[in-house]
């Protein structure tokens, strides 16, 4: 063969690579409402970034006349690019090969990017679109599968990982998501559970779509599987784009700056304004963080999952934070199994991968009831008392009303390590709030009153003013300040500045034992 032979074979196989299952199969794909894995890495990286890497891998499966199916890549697309400039290693499952089922070749590919992710220290995003383990392989498929797991647990922590979710994801497959560290939907389109209906049905009797079972909503609304739900393909991916915008490449890295836009001495005399007189009627705790973080944009993790509290990134000066807030709008910003999980798995993330805390704080304690304590709420509360504690990164506080009981201690307070504890001169730091404090101290004193009304008013003003007073924790020394409303931006950006070169550190260990 000439040379000129052997650059046009190459020209020929390249071009294979491309079509993936053939024109039919990719029609089918866009018919079902979806990208082909490439169509996919083009909106992800930036224009004529990617590098393929393993484009002509096949499968060694000689069983069930496999040998006679060969298609070069085996089902997955593999490689790196850059994102907004910044290296970033991917894998798109082509469903348009074999279901984009899970061969051992197929999971080598994925493991080998992986690998590069780990030495040079960059993100790995995955975009999921499989029928699960490849059934002609046996054993080997499920152990590629192993393999990637492991790769999986051994990334998390040192790289970012992202996983989307852009069709099936059943059964042992929803693992690798689950590790990763941010999980993303499009809805109606892509779906993931460990059993299927069909399963279901027959073992359980039970009659479920793929849609109730495990789609976009389910697991963002109930399961929480889910962090992120996008309407097209499309806005998913540029919602990954934005994500990594925040993140550093790796935890040996700090957040990526931005320049700038915003002032960093704006005051907004209309926070002022914004918690009511009355302390039982509720607000918006985003309200509050959009006016105070850069030109009031702030991506929200897990927007539709446990509502009562409130966690996403923002910038501060062009600082990269991690925003954890108590949600008033809902639940009255109580703590409950769901929340206080949801914010533990936040607060790790951000002290994993060096990025700062900012906590808002208004929360009445965490949610009675026999379902929450047979739930486990002991347990679960502690994981977001354990996440705070063990966190190494600047930790500022702002407590804007109540902060009662345990809840107090949890929400970052100087007790933990908060490193900057503020209060708005509306806040209400005490063991419970003032009604039911008098009621339990004062019992026989309000039953034997001839006007128990006026007497309980008095006493309630009487213990606000004496317990509840922010300047009580102030001259304690646990709270730092007590500042207006309005000077909240410019204070957290002037403390993010005083705390830009801290350093602590956790006792040496293998690793804790927190409270699964």
């Amino acid at each position: 063969m000439s040379r000129e032979e052997r650059f046009r074979e190459l020209e020929e196989r390249t071009k294979e690579t491309r079509l993936g299952g053939g024109e039919a199969r990719i029609e089918r794909q866009h018919a079902a409402g979806k990208l082909t894995a490439r169509e996919r890495l083009d909106l992800l990286l930036d224009e004529g970034s990617f590098r393929e890497l393993d484009p002509f891998v096949t499968h060694r499966c000689t069983d069930f006349e496999m040998d006679k199916k060969l298609i070069p890549g085996d089902g997955v697309v593999t490689g790196y690019g850059t994102v907004d400039g910044r290296l970033t290693y991917v894998f798109a499952q082509d469903f348009t090969v074999f279901g984009g089922s899970l061969s051992k070749a197929h999971g080598e590919k994925i493991c080998k990017i992986m690998d590069l992710a780990m030495k040079n220290g960059a993100p790995v995003v995955g975009l999921n679109d499989s029928g699960g383990a490849r059934i002609q392989e046996g054993v080997w498929s499920l152990a590629g599968y192993a393999e990637f797991f492991l790769r999986n647990v051994l990334a998390s922590g040192v790289v970012p990982q992202i996983s989307a979710i852009m069709g099936p994801c059943a059964g042992g497959a929803v693992y690798s998501p689950a590790i990763t560290d941010f999980v993303f939907m499009v809805d109606k389109t892509s779906y993931m559970f460990l059993t299927g209906p069909d399963v279901i049905k027959t073992v359980m009797h039970e009659e479920v779509t793929h849609e109730d079972l495990g789609g976009a909503a389910v697991h963002n609304t109930k399961s929480g599987v889910a962090h992120f739900n996008s309407d097209s393909e499309a806005a998913c991916l540029s919602r990954i784009r934005k994500l990594l915008s925040f993140l550093p490449s790796n935890n040996a890295e700090d957040p990526p700056r931005s320049q700038p836009t915003d002032d960093p001495e704006r005051r907004d005399p209309e926070l002022d304004e914004i918690v009511p007189d009355n302390p039982n009627k509720p607000y918006d705790i985003k309200e509050i963080i959009t006016r105070v973080v850069d030109d009031g944009d702030f991506l929200e993790v897990h927007a539709d999952f446990a509502r009562n509290m409130v966690v996403g990134f923002a910038r501060f000066d062009g600082q990269p934070v991690g925003i954890i807030a108590n949600q008033p709008a809902f639940l009255a910003g109580v703590l409950d199994i769901d929340s206080s999980v949801k914010g533990a798995r936040f607060v790790r993330f951000c002290d994993a991968f060096n990025v700062p805390l900012v906590t808002f704080t208004d929360v009445p304690g965490f949610l009675p009831g026999t379902a929450q304590e047979f739930g486990g709420i002991i347990k679960h509360g502690a994981k977001l008392l354990y996440a705070y504690c063990e966190a190494t990164v600047p930790k500022i506080t702002i407590i804007t009303r109540k902060a009662y009981g345990g809840a107090y201690v949890v929400m970052s307070s100087k007790h933990i390590r908060g490193d900057v504890n503020l209060a708005w001169p509306t806040a209400e730091i005490a063991v419970m709030g003032a009604e039911g404090a008098v009621n339990v101290l004062f019992r026989r004193e309000l039953a034997d009153a001839d006007d128990p009304t006026a007497l309980r008013k008095e006493l309630v003003d009487d213990f606000k003013e004496k317990f509840s007073s922010p300047y009580i924790a102030a001259s304690a020394g646990y709270l730092d300040r007590v500042i207006l409303p309005r000077d909240t931006r410019p204070v957290i950006i002037d403390a993010l500045r005083m705390l830009a070169n801290k350093r602590d550190s956790n006792p040496p260990r293998k690793h804790g034992n927190i409270p699964l």
